[in-house]
């Protein structure tokens, strides 16, 4: 079950976000029925959450909440279903980003919530190499899951 939920002003399509996140899951062979729960929110509620959480002042574009720390399955036997956790988005700073990248502000949150998926399923960009795959499959998902719109 894949929650979307959009606690701000921005304009956020929760059915293409819940359909980003199906397609990720099953390309990581999580089975049907994993929890995942992507909340939108302002700047205020994400500095809360950095600063609680990552003991670290300001907002920042994404956080990742793992809970039963699945991990992505293979073709032949696919992670079981369970409570993945929560993603959760800042818009207003994902629009900043996306105006330096230029891209829109949906391609950048796009790309952070399956940022935010990789790191539910154990993905970490703390070495060169881990931030080497981690950022290759998060571009090819993302490249993918456009593509088969």
């Amino acid at each position: 079950m894949i929650e979307v939920n959009n606690e701000t002003d921005a304009s956020v399509d929760e059915v293409e976000f819940a359909e980003l996140a199906r397609y990720v899951l099953a390309q990581m062979h999580v089975a049907d029925g994993a929890e995942l729960a992507i909340m939108f929110v302002d700047e205020e509620a994400m500095e809360q959450l950095h600063v609680q959480w990552m003991d670290e002042p300001g907002p920042t574009d994404v956080l990742s909440f793992p809970m039963d720390e699945l991990r992505p399955g293979t073709p032949d036997e696919p992670t079981p279903a369970g409570l993945l956790g929560d993603i959760v988005v800042c818009p207003s700073v994902a629009q900043r980003q996306a105006a330096a990248a230029g891209h829109s502000a949906e391609e950048e949150m796009l790309l952070l919530t399956t940022h935010g998926i990789l790191h539910l399923l154990g993905y970490d960009h703390v070495e060169p190499e881990e931030e080497k795959e981690m950022f290759a499959l998060q571009r090819n998902l993302l490249l993918t899951f456009l593509a088969s719109r």
